[in-house]
């Protein structure tokens, strides 16, 4: 009887040191997990300022986030006029622009976002371009291609006959409903000429 329990235990102890190193595994895998690099993101909307603001200056821009959580975290801005028409917040991410803004003269600005611990200057996540686009307001006029547009027309014409054609245009975007739509009027000589919407 004594032989046939030492038999048994025999036969249990490595089902039972089997147990223990899957225990011991499974422990060691979920730590691994658990010290795998997350996926950090940076987050935020598009960036964008109307032209000609005539409120006191800086004005806010938008705002860089960065899903990492470090005490240390330092923002930085680089690229088109960064740090001098564009500074950013170092601790909030809040971007401002120094100067009022003209979208005629340039539409959008390419700027890139950076994430460092200011304590040894590593970055904290990789860099991130991102653009600042001028919102277009409505404040350029129309203005003629020339100085003088020639016409003529042969005496006795019938009604309606073309006589010239004139051409105005104006900087505003385009793409913005009314901010560059040209329409014409005859200011001088209406009895005799029309004008249409084509010039």
């Amino acid at each position: 009887m004594s032989h046939l329990i030492l038999l048994f235990s025999l036969f249990l102890a490595p089902a039972f040191a089997d147990r223990g190193n899957q225990k011991s595994t499974q422990n060691l895998c979920s730590n691994d997990v658990g010290h795998k690099r997350q996926k950090r993101d940076w987050i935020w909307n598009q960036m964008h300022i109307k032209e000609e603001i005539d409120t006191p200056l800086p004005h806010h821009v938008g705002k860089i986030t960065s899903s990492v959580r470090n005490n240390n975290a330092k923002y930085i801005i680089e690229g088109e006029y960064a740090n001098t028409i564009f500074k950013v917040e170092e601790t909030s991410g809040d971007v401002y622009a120094f100067e009022r803004l003209d979208r005629e003269k340039k539409a959008e600005y390419e700027l890139t976002a950076l994430i460092i611990d200011r304590t040894n200057n590593r970055s904290l996540e990789r860099p991130s371009k991102f653009i600042i686009k001028v919102y277009d307001i409505n404040d350029n006029a129309p203005v003629f291609v020339q100085k003088v547009f020639n016409g003529s027309v042969p005496e006795m014409s019938p009604v309606g006959t073309s006589v010239t054609k004139v051409t105005a245009v104006d900087a505003d975007d385009p793409t913005v409903s009314g901010h560059a739509t040209v329409t014409y009027q005859v200011t001088r000589g209406g009895e005799y000429f029309t004008i249409d919407d084509s010039g």
